[in-house]
């Protein structure tokens, strides 16, 4: 009965990807015929399957900009983006086309000194690569301790020892980096304002001082959430409070 199971859900899920392919090629050829609305509907019903991928994405911020729809359309590049962050057809779109559509100019406050060095050391690589790293530089200094065990002569174990020394320093500076790496992409919360005007207050109330407003496709970083707002940051340091209802979460699949 159990491998009646395995092999119904398998085919179930075969059956499934197999139907997203022929709705998603579906949706390219509205897209392509210049029916974006149509293509929408056919991408996000893929969506709610809940299938993703890049490419999906990719092609729901396409038609959404071909429609002017600011914010979906840098919704859906920037989530296309978190899934393939090195393709450069997303980022140019991005970056050259839809970004250019919304409203709101915010400067960008640089890092500078010994944070900005440590910020690119870290995101060099991902927290899984960091990870590896260290298990190797861990492996490498196992064997290179071994080999000093049981060498008989002094150059031998004296090179041994030194570079299972520096396998072991590796092995704790990678280690660190992928906790840091973690750490960094936990608070790495970004939204999009969605809202065509939203006004940011200084406390969780719609009573509370205005400090200023935001319009929609503009990115910001939530930094917590309080009942229904969310207290948000933007990339010149300003802070304050918006319902959540205008904003759309990018990491929330």
């Amino acid at each position: 009965m159990r491998v009646f199971l395995v092999i119904l859900i398998c085919f179930l899920g075969r059956f499934g990807w197999s139907q997203n392919d022929q709705i998603f090629s579906e949706a390219n050829t509205l897209y392509n015929n210049g029916k974006y609305a149509e293509a929408i509907d056919r991408y996000e019903s893929i969506l709610q399957t809940g299938e993703h991928s890049a490419e999906l994405y990719y092609n729901l911020g396409n038609a959404n900009y071909k429609l002017n729809n600011i914010a979906p359309s840098i919704y859906y590049y920037e989530k296309a983006l978190l899934l393939n962050p090195t393709d450069e057809d997303i980022k140019n779109n991005l970056t050259g086309y839809a970004e250019n559509m919304t409203i709101d100019a915010i400067d960008k406050v640089p890092q500078v000194g010994f944070s900005k060095i440590i910020n690119n050391l870290v995101n060099t690589f991902n927290t899984d690569t960091w990870a590896k790293l260290a298990i190797g530089a861990v492996f490498v200094f196992v064997l290179l301790f071994l080999t000093y065990r049981f060498s008989y002569t002094t150059s031998k174990k004296r090179i041994a020892f030194v570079l299972s020394i520096v396998g072991l320093l590796l092995a704790c500076f990678a280690f660190t980096m992928a906790f840091q790496k973690q750490h960094l992409d936990t608070k790495d919360n970004p939204g999009i304002v969605f809202a065509q005007e939203s006004r940011v207050r200084s406390e969780a109330n719609r009573t509370s001082e205005e400090v200023f407003r935001l319009h929609e496709g503009t990115k910001v970083q939530v930094l917590e959430a309080y009942k229904d707002w969310y207290k948000i940051q933007l990339s010149d340091n300003s802070i304050g409070w918006l319902p959540n209802e205008d904003i759309k979460l990018l990491k929330k699949f």
